[in-house]
């Protein structure tokens, strides 16, 4: 099959061409667009309680969440004072003049102290947006904020739900360019470093760059039918980025090789297709299979990030598979244009090699080497066991963003403003609001319940409670509202919401966790024809991972290197990003077990005895997958200087995996394992070895004659 795409790549060379830029032309345009239709929430389930009772609420008494926050502050006047109300009055009346506006409730209109701070000098306006959903209010807000600084005598600042969306959207897009300033450059001394060539070298990041813009292009469909995280900007250009650059040296690499062998570019390409582009098909499909067992977990922020990164995957695999063959016949020996003099190409291949070597060194004492290891990455992952789960809030931004500022000043200077609440609704008229006030205000933990609206058939409360929003004595709340024997409460608020999200997420991750690790010991089978080898490969995977994420527990729960990192720990994580951090690192470490074991069973299937097979595997993909690796740490560790802290986290915690993954199971736990299970490491059933003869994956020539070039015999495979 392979073979017959390489032939369709050649013959259609100009289409492909053409599509690629025609995609990139989209991508660039259109394709960016994908910014508007970002949404900031996603994280429960859109059938869970809370939202269900949001809905209610909101059609009993309309928005009662205010989407912007107004700051008035001046440095040496107090509200009472005559200057500072009419400048406010003024401001305000103007603001409910823009159409957009619904509705704004402030000190002036309601004559509510806790509008005014202890110093008496700030006050704050809420407005509520005409938008009926929250990608509307975004826009709406984007629209008119300037509009909302209309007074030179009073500083204004902006917070608010919709301030703060946008304050993330902007941070996201100023991230990108950032990790792309930083990485850019590191990339293209790598790639230079592994060809030495320029030519060679900018192939790769040319397949970068068009995955990323695929990526963006199909999201951007993809959110007019549900809604995508605004933080998936940031994970399709870290796994696009870096994945298509993976991707595309292991198909260069093969190409470079069969035309330093003699064969002509027609030969060369239908090779490298057949061999690096089998691999790489299986690895985007491990990925891509990876992210969809993130569908059975019903948090729409998940699918959303999901949708972006098999949209990216989907575009960097074809792009290696079809658009780089496409160039590189064009290009032929030209791909060496550029050549550094003082590059020299090395055979790495022959098994006495660095990574050979330091694979003989483990082999010598295998079962030390493994429990020194195991128990180094088993203390790098103790900190799992002190894991808190909480969700975001303004600390996730940068300290000098002003919607955090304004948040952080709220809770500080206004009394009540800061603490925080539940709402809930009652139907129940107001002669009925005692019986709710008593059984919810003897609910542990709960501070206070306060009627704020009334109508005849139903009561508006806020709850007050003195506890971390975050903390599970918040989330017991939740339960204990909900188990009050009365069927007419509706109940919002964090907690609810993370109540009903981690509901979510504890339902939904068996499904997850088994589906992933199902396709996982499928595929690896059909790469390595055994049952031990898939379950040992799982087996270090979790335990790779489990180091990665506990570090990234001990920095960013606990709050170690936070001054050199630049952010504030809550004391929590975010399990969505912790799951998601887990289920790419996951896949990643997949894509290095296809890439070096499969090797390592062309080996065996010589004739090879075990201990040989794994030294000229190791050594045979030591170089790449090391630059594949370093490629892919630069990438997401451009991210770390993020000022979005979850992807702080993302970027350090997968930099982290990578680099263990790459390192320490690659060069110690690989050698160590197969050397003591030695023959045990291809056991096979019989009924099994027949389906993995004819299915196997593994990289082959195939047989092909070029009218320019002398006809060569080869090994025909798959």
């Amino acid at each position: 099959m392979y073979t017959r795409i390489g032939r369709a790549v050649i013959a259609g060379r100009w289409f492909i061409i053409a599509a690629a830029v025609a995609l990139t032309a989209l991508g660039s345009t259109w394709g960016m667009g994908v910014f508007d239709k970002f949404t900031d929430g996603g994280f429960f389930p859109e059938d869970s309680p809370v939202n269900s009772d949001a809905d209610s609420i909101r059609d009993e008494f309309g928005s009662v969440d205010g989407d912007i926050v107004i700051l008035y502050e001046s440095t040496d006047a107090t509200v009472d004072d005559p200057e500072f109300e009419q400048e406010a009055t003024e401001s305000l009346r103007d603001i409910a003049d823009i159409p957009e506006i619904d509705r704004l409730s402030s000190y002036f209109s309601t004559g509510q102290e806790s509008f005014v701070s202890e110093d008496r000098n700030t006050t704050y306006a809420v407005a509520y947006l005409t938008a009926e959903d929250q990608e509307s209010a975004a826009a709406q807000y984007s629209d008119i904020k300037d509009q909302l600084r209309n007074t030179d005598d009073l500083e204004v600042r902006l917070g608010g739900n919709a301030a703060i969306f946008n304050d993330i959207n902007t941070q996201v897009k100023d991230d990108l360019v950032l990790a792309e300033i930083i990485s850019m450059p590191l990339l293209l001394v790598i790639t230079l470093i592994v060809f030495g060539a320029f030519v060679a070298a900018s192939m790769p990041i040319l397949i970068g760059g068009l995955a990323i813009l695929g990526g963006f292009t199909i999201t951007h469909v993809i959110a007019n039918y549900t809604d995508v995280s605004v933080f998936a900007a940031n994970v399709i250009t870290i796994i696009g980025l870096g994945m298509s650059i993976d991707y595309s040296l292991f198909v260069l690499k093969r190409f470079r090789e069969e035309l330093r062998s003699g064969r002509g570019k027609t030969s060369a390409i239908l090779n490298s297709v057949s061999t690096a582009g089998r691999t790489v098909t299986v690895s985007g499909v491990v990925i891509i299979l990876s992210m969809a067992g993130l569908l059975f977990i019903d948090v729409p922020y998940l699918h959303g990030i999901a949708y972006g990164v098999m949209s990216a995957v989907a575009i960097a695999m074809l792009s290696a598979v079809l658009v780089l063959p496409a160039l590189l016949y064009l290009l032929g020996q030209r791909v060496d244009k550029g050549r550094l003099p003082w590059h020299k190409e090395k055979a790495d291949a022959d098994g006495s090699g660095l990574w050979s070597a330091v694979g003989r060194g483990v082999m010598k004492r295998p079962l030390p080497v493994l429990l020194v290891v195991t128990v180094a990455l088993l203390f790098l992952a103790s900190p799992l066991l002190g894991i808190k789960f909480g969700g975001v809030d303004e600390r996730m931004m940068p300290e000098d963003a002003e919607s955090r500022q304004v948040t952080e000043q709220l809770a500080a200077d206004f009394p009540g403003a800061g603490q925080p609440t539940f709402t809930l609704m009652a139907e129940v008229g107001p002669e009925q609001a005692e019986s709710v006030i008593s059984e919810v205000g003897a609910i542990d933990n709960v501070a206070r319940v306060d009627v704020v609206d009334s109508t005849d058939t139903a009561t508006l409360f806020q709850v007050g409670y003195d506890i971390e929003p975050f903390s599970a004595d918040a989330r017991q709340i939740v339960d204990d509202v909900r188990s009050l024997d009365r069927s007419d409460l509706y109940l919002t608020g964090l907690p609810a919401e993370l109540f009903d999200s981690f509901g979510a997420i504890s339902d939904g991750l068996p499904l997850a966790a088994g589906f992933i690790i199902l396709v996982t010991l499928v595929i690896l089978f059909f790469a390595f024809g055994s049952i031990v080898l898939p379950v040992k490969a799982v087996l270090m995977n979790i335990l790779s991972l489990s180091a990665a994420v506990g570090i990234s527990i001990w920095i960013f729960q606990e709050g170690h290197l936070s001054d050199l990192l630049g952010f504030d720990a809550s004391g929590y994580v975010d399990p969505s990003a912790v799951i998601l951090m887990a289920v790419i690192l996951f896949a990643l470490s997949t894509d290095y077990e296809v890439f070096l074991l499969s090797r390592v069973r062309e080996e065996w299937d010589k004739g090879s005895d075990n201990e040989t097979s794994v030294l000229h595997g190791i050594q045979a993909t030591g170089s790449i997958i090391t630059a594949a690796a370093a490629i892919l740490i630069v990438v997401v560790g451009a991210f770390g200087v993020s000022g979005i802290v979850f992807m702080k986290m993302m970027g350090v915690g997968m930099a982290v995996g990578i680099f263990v993954d790459a390192t320490v199971v690659r060069m110690l736990l690989v050698p160590s394992t197969m050397r003591l299970l030695g023959k045990v490491n291809w056991w096979v059933p019989s009924p099994l070895a027949g389906l993995y003869s004819r299915y196997q994956i593994s990289e082959g020539e195939t047989e092909t004659t070029d009218e320019n070039e002398p006809r060569r015999e080869s090994v025909v495979s798959g």
